[in-house]
Order: C-alpha cells, then sequence, then structure tokens
C-alpha cells in the first residue's frame, strides 16, 4: 500500500479573517455561491460582502434547508447552473458543508469551506455524510480532493455557543488514538492509502495541542474573547484533526458514535462527545497504561466532555448491546484493530469505561 497525504490547498485562521474572504478566494472565480446556515448568514454575510465591495465579482447567498440531502443538493446545483456560479462557499457547520462540497464536486468547481463553530473537522476533510430527503442517513461522498481553501474567523468561533467547542474537542481526541491503532495494524487511512510520518505528527500534536490549551480556549469561549489557547484549539478541531483523520484513519471512536446513533436516547447528544466516550472505550480495549487512560479523563472532564454512559443519555445496559453490535457492523472504522473487536468484547469496554468514568466523578465529589 502506497503511503499518502491530502489536506486543503490553502488554510487560513484568525480575527477578521472574513475581512479578507475575496484576497483569499479571488484566484477560484469571479461568480460566487454561499450556501449558509440561519446562524452563518446572520452572522457572517455582511462581512462577507464587504470584502468583495469594488472587486468586480458576483456573490450569491443561499440559505440551505437545514440537511445535506440529495434534494437539497440538488437545489443547490440548479442555482449553481442558472447563475453561472465559479465557485461554492459554504457558511456555517457541519450540514452547510456537507452541502456546498457536494454541489461544488457534482458541478466540478472549486469549494471554499467558512466554518462558524468548530464541532467538527469537516472543514479539512475530503468527505461528506450524506442524507436522504427524509432525513435518515444515505452515504458518504469521499473526494478527489480536499477543500481548495479553508478560511475560519476567530472571532465568530468565540461567540458561538461554547458547547460546539467543547464537542469539536471530543472529535479531535479520537484522531491520535486512532490514528495510532491503524498504524500499528497497518490499516488505510480514510484516504485509503497507507499513514506517513507527517500524518502521524498532526495526530499526535493534535491530542498535546487538546492538553495544554483546552481548558483554557473553553474559559476564553465562555467569555467570547480570543486568546492564544482559543486560536490553538480551534486549529486542532478544524486543522489537526480533520487532516490528521483523513491521513491517519478512524478506528473504535468514531464505530462507537455510529453505533450509538440507532439510539433515540442519544440523538441530542453531540457527535464529538460520543466520540470521547468511544475514546475511552478504545483505550480499555487496548489495555492502555493506566497514566495514558488516566490523563484522557482527567482531560474530558476537565472541557466538559463525557467520561459516563448516562452523560451520553443511556442508562440501560441493554441498550449498549444494541449500540455495541451496530458498532460493530460490516464496514466499520473498529475492524481496523489488530486482531478485530467482536461486539461482546465492546460491550465489556463501553462497560468498563463507564465503571471507570463513574469512580472518578465520585472521587471529584
Amino acid at each position: 500500500m502506497l503511503k499518502l497525504m491530502r489536506s486543503p490547498l490553502k488554510y487560513v485562521q484568525g480575527q477578521g479573517a472574513l475581512s479578507e474572504v475575496y484576497e483569499e478566494t479571488k484566484d477560484l472565480g469571479t461568480s460566487f455561491l454561499f450556501i449558509c446556515s440561519n446562524s452563518g448568514y446572520k452572522n457572517c454575510h455582511e462581512k462577507i460582502e464587504k470584502s468583495f465591495e469594488e472587486k468586480g465579482a458576483k456573490v450569491k447567498f443561499e440559505i440551505f434547508g437545514g440537511v445535506s440531502s440529495i434534494g437539497e443538493i440538488e437545489r443547490m446545483q440548479k442555482i449553481v447552473r442558472e447563475n453561472q456560479i465559479d465557485c461554492v462557499a459554504a457558511v456555517g457547520g457541519g450540514s452547510a458543508i456537507d452541502t456546498a462540497k457536494a454541489t461544488a464536486h457534482y458541478e466540478k468547481l472549486p469549494v471554499v469551506i467558512i466554518p462558524t463553530v468548530v464541532a467538527t473537522d469537516a472543514p479539512c476533510t475530503g468527505l461528506s455524510v450524506i442524507y436522504n430527503n427524509d432525513g435518515s442517513f444515505s452515504h458518504y461522498i469521499f473526494y478527489p480532493k480536499n477543500p481548495d481553501a479553508v478560511i475560519v474567523d476567530s472571532d465568530i468561533i468565540a461567540h458561538a455557543p461554547v458547547k460546539f467547542l467543547v464537542a469539536g474537542m471530543g472529535d479531535a481526541l479520537g484522531t491520535y488514538f486512532e490514528a495510532r491503532a491503524c498504524e500499528k495494524a497497518k490499516a488505510p487511512s480514510l484516504e485509503n492509502g497507507g499513514i506517513t510520518k507527517s500524518a502521524m505528527a498532526l495526530c499526535r500534536l493534535c491530542y498535546e495541542t487538546l492538553l495544554e490549551d483546552g481548558y483554557k480556549a473553553l474559559k476564553a469561549c465562555e467569555n467570547q474573547i480570543v486568546t492564544p489557547a482559543l486560536e490553538a484549539i480551534i486549529e486542532a478541531n478544524t486543522y489537526l484533526s480533520g487532516v490528521g483523520a483523513d491521513n491517519g484513519g478512524l478506528a473504535v471512536s468514531h464505530s462507537v458514535y455510529n453505533g450509538f446513533t440507532a439510539l433515540e436516547e442519544c440523538e441530542a447528544t453531540m457527535h464529538g462527545c460520543v466520540v470521547a466516550f468511544g475514546t475511552l472505550a478504545q483505550l480499555v480495549l487496548e489495555d492502555a497504561p493506566a497514566a495514558e487512560f488516566n490523563q484522557v479523563l482527567e482531560f474530558c472532564v476537565s472541557v466538559g466532555l463525557p467520561v459516563t454512559l448516562k452523560e451520553i443519555g443511556v442508562t440501560d445496559k441493554e441498550r449498549v448491546r444494541i449500540a455495541a453490535k451496530n458498532a460493530c457492523a460490516e464496514g466499520e472504522s473498529i475492524h481496523n484493530m489488530i486482531g478485530d473487536v467482536t461486539p461482546e468484547q465492546l460491550y465489556d469496554a463501553l462497560i468498563a469505561a463507564d465503571v471507570l468514568g463513574q469512580e472518578y466523578l465520585d472521587k471529584r465529589k
């Protein structure tokens, strides 16, 4: 298997980045469609429009339906063709991002990502999650390239609800441990290639950044201020995690998330929160050193990530068996683990992680 490395062509981050959207994208065309979430349009469109003033480029803003569905993507494709759009951009969270990526891909256009939250590493990845028009899961799209540009305005992230930053740290937490498992098993990355030393270095830096700056960034976001720690975590949640996962691969953490999505009681639990708990379960399966497990546990508690099943919405152990079975379905990334993992083994690991997490919380009382 050949080793490979992919990433966005350009990554821009900092305070006031929205004012530079034109300068950072002017080589991509003269007609832009910005696919926006409701909050993305409200918080960003004036600054983006101002950056394009008197530049001779045409901009169109469209608020999408809220889900990256087949029908919504087709609607955006029609807008692209009717308005002779040169470049598609996303302004919002994961669903807006996935919609813009798919629209650009099908229309063979460049795509720019402007995240308004950093709850997942979707901005930098070369894939989308696509849903049917009724909201049910349809399929993944794996693209031949990553986004042409990712532009993150730190002021926008600082003023977004704190829960999104925390969830993003949970998503990022799995990056190093899942990539490490894939490297050991010689499993392929999400890009279906071998894992480079560069990818592992990014994944490791992602974890180290979370430990160093996670709590400080949380406090900055709670007070809607931008500090070096918040800038570091924005980068970890977005770039280090996104490029790391793309090129490092997935294992138990994300399969656990996929498994728990089958439970109604977890519908309101954010992606990154379940991934964080899945990381604890992966460490149990690996029989990781106590010092490493405790370090991850302490980090989760310090920033408000769940360490028990109850915190992700589950109180019935029999429901955990259902999630464990789904997490081990054919094609799931959990099978990248050395020796593979059965539903029974995963169930035991989830219960063990829950017990250890509850014990830690009880000691803190």
